[in-house]
């Protein structure tokens, strides 16, 4: 007997394929949650630029902190923010299409799933017992909203108190996870993942010797470099630049080699920043490409620098 039908994927799934396929790479969350706050922070540039946003923009930094008390983990931004109604369209709904065949394809690849289906928010719940977003947009009379959802297909929206626009992204951490509290760990991660990030990331405050102990500063501890080498004319850098960026790159590693004959520019032609700022969508829409395609340039800059080592 013939049948004919729909195969449905509803948010039920999700949870387990992140947990499931997703799991042995789940470091990865920090840059994808670090990756969104840096393109909601462009986003309101973007605005900015076009006259649509007349506000003050003001300290953009992104900021990541730790409360080991309360077992959290929380990513903050001053970006463009949301709407309710931008997070029911772009947190809530999720709609896959060919979702088996690709898990299946691609289930030991871990960034091929995220890139695919843009799950970069979502990756958060990979760590995470309990996830909240407390969020306002930059549009005038915004009200201030919070989102929060421990895992499950249920999700719940409530008002909230906060003065500035942009989104604070709290992650419970799981008990099995207990290492992304670590202060350690998540400034090697931020190194990792982060160092060319187009916007000021911070995590914490830096340090100096004083007394017999080190003390934090008041100075924001900024783990990137918001201008690489590869967005610059090769005709404006030095070699001290070259070897700097080096050291950055491979800080175990001593100095490079002399660059090949014809100059040390000519090992970064061609390497811009490809990062494009999708000004139309929201600032947790689940994908982000435009960080994600920065991070990259990095890798490929990394690669031509390897060439002379």
């Amino acid at each position: 007997m013939a049948q004919k039908g729909n195969i449905g994927v509803t948010t039920e799934n999700i949870f387990p394929v992140i947990k499931k396929f997703l799991y042995s790479d789940h470091e990865i969350f920090l840059r994808e949650m670090v990756s969104n706050a840096v393109d909601a922070t462009q986003k309101l540039k973007t605005l900015a630029e076009r006259g649509d946003f007349k506000g003050e923009l003001g300290d953009l930094t992104v900021r990541i902190s730790l409360d080991t008390e309360k077992g959290t983990l929380t990513i903050s931004d001053r970006g463009i923010g949301m709407t309710e109604e931008e997070i029911n369209k772009y947190i809530n709904q999720i709609a896959f299409s060919g979702v088996t065949d690709f898990l299946d394809k691609y289930k030991d690849n871990a960034n091929a799933i995220i890139g695919h289906f843009g799950l970069g928010f979502y990756s958060s719940f990979m760590v995470s017992k309990k996830v909240d977003i407390i969020t306002r947009s930059y549009k005038e009379g915004a009200k201030a909203v919070k989102w929060s959802c421990d895992g499950s297909p249920e999700f719940e929206i409530e008002d909230a108190e906060k003065a500035d626009r942009g989104s604070d992204i709290v992650l419970h951490i799981d008990d099995d996870c207990k290492e992304f509290l670590e202060k350690q760990k998540i400034e090697e991660l931020l190194n990792k993942y982060c160092k060319f990030m187009a916007v000021p990331v911070a995590f914490g405050k830096k340090t100096e010797w004083k007394d017999g102990k080190q003390q934090e500063t008041n100075e924001d501890n900024i783990i990137n470099n918001v201008e690489p080498l590869w967005t610059k004319a090769p005709s404006t850098l030095k070699d001290e630049d070259y070897k700097s960026f080096y050291r950055t790159l491979y800080p175990m590693s001593g100095l490079p080699p002399p660059p090949p004959p014809g100059g040390g520019g000519s090992r970064c032609s061609g390497y811009t920043s490809t990062s494009t700022i999708r000004s139309t969508s929201p600032a947790y829409s689940t994908s982000h490409a435009s960080s994600r395609t920065l991070s990259c340039s990095a890798t490929r800059f990394s690669s031509t620098v390897t060439k002379y080592s």
